[in-house]
């Protein structure tokens, strides 16, 4: 058993052995890459992400968000999501990625979720979050913030659309729940918030920067140049910046809006829903732990992506 799980990952040691070699042959050109990739994650993604892991966590802590659910249990009851599903939807929605999966691992460690309401709630609370999608991509990116309010807007229906839906279809195999017991403050609720936020956010830039300098090894050694010609059937001159996306999205978009073609906005849309390599992963290491399984959730997000395309498709053309 052992021996067929080290062979399953052969490939990516391999990656990783050909990536280590590429950043020790060509330090000139990598080290600006991360550099970039630290500063979109400066610029874009740490100052839409912290503030609201930090309310988003001080609201749990102290039992807010499970007061605030209140209103709201009628539609959870409806959907048959736990109790306080709607407030981790609401939450997830405002705080952004990978915010919105921390937040259900935090609440399936306090027994607020069994694992098959984690696995209904993980695609539906990942979302960008609005100060990504309006101010970092629409305004700093795309010049625009009615397109960044468009581009959320589209996204937040894809999720929660195809969210809801898969909550009705296994809406049976809801199981039991617990409430959510405010967290015991010890004087130092306020600063084990912040603390868990900051590692969050921490944890994120460096998903960022070694994905994104690892999507430049991989277009530099011409790995994703047979998905770029597939790509260039559709999508034309923005194929390579779809590659770039599907293993680091901020990057992608970044590359997208700097093209300015008609499907700049719709392609960024469905790059920031789907994720890419980096957000998946970020999301995963919390999702994981909560009994959801990668192929699936990773499935989904395509599913989702794709929706998010298609209600852009309009407003592009």
């Amino acid at each position: 058993m052992k021996v067929q799980t080290k062979i399953k990952y052969v490939p990516l040691y391999v990656l990783l052995a050909g990536f280590a070699a590429m950043l020790i042959a060509k330090p000139e050109r990598y080290v600006p890459a991360c550099f970039e990739g630290m500063a979109l994650w400066a610029e874009c993604v740490a100052p839409a992400l912290f503030p609201f892991m930090v309310i988003a966590l001080i609201m749990i802590r102290t039992g807010g968000a499970a007061a605030a659910a209140k209103p709201l249990r009628r539609i959870c009851a409806f959907l048959g999501l736990p109790q306080d599903g709607a407030a981790i939807f609401v939450m997830s929605a405002v705080s952004g990625y990978p915010a919105g999966s921390r937040i259900v691992y935090e609440y399936y460690t306090r027994g607020a979720l069994t694992a098959d309401d984690a696995k209904k709630l993980a695609p539906m609370c990942s979302a960008c979050g609005p100060l990504f999608a309006i101010g970092s991509l629409g305004q700093k990116m795309f010049s625009s913030a009615a397109a960044g309010a468009a581009l959320f807007a589209a996204h937040l229906a894809a999720v929660a659309g195809t969210g809801a839906a898969m909550c009705l279809a296994t809406k049976k195999s809801s199981a039991r729940r617990r409430m959510v017991l405010p967290a015991a403050d010890g004087g130092n609720m306020t600063g084990d918030a912040f603390a868990s936020a900051v590692t969050s956010v921490i944890l994120a830039g460096g998903f960022i920067c070694f994905f994104y300098t690892l999507a430049a090894a991989l277009n530099d050694a011409g790995v994703l140049a047979p998905l770029e010609i597939v790509l260039s059937l559709p999508f034309g001159d923005d194929a390579a910046a779809v590659c770039t996306g599907l293993v680091e999205a901020t990057g992608g978009c970044a590359a997208l809006a700097a093209g300015r073609s008609r499907l700049a906005l719709p392609l960024a849309g469905a790059l920031v829903t789907f994720g890419g390599a980096s957000i998946l992963a970020q999301q995963l290491c919390y999702l994981q732990k909560c009994g959801v399984k990668a192929a699936p959730f990773i499935l989904f997000k395509a599913a989702q992506a794709a929706l998010c395309f298609a209600l852009l498709l309009p407003y592009s053309l």
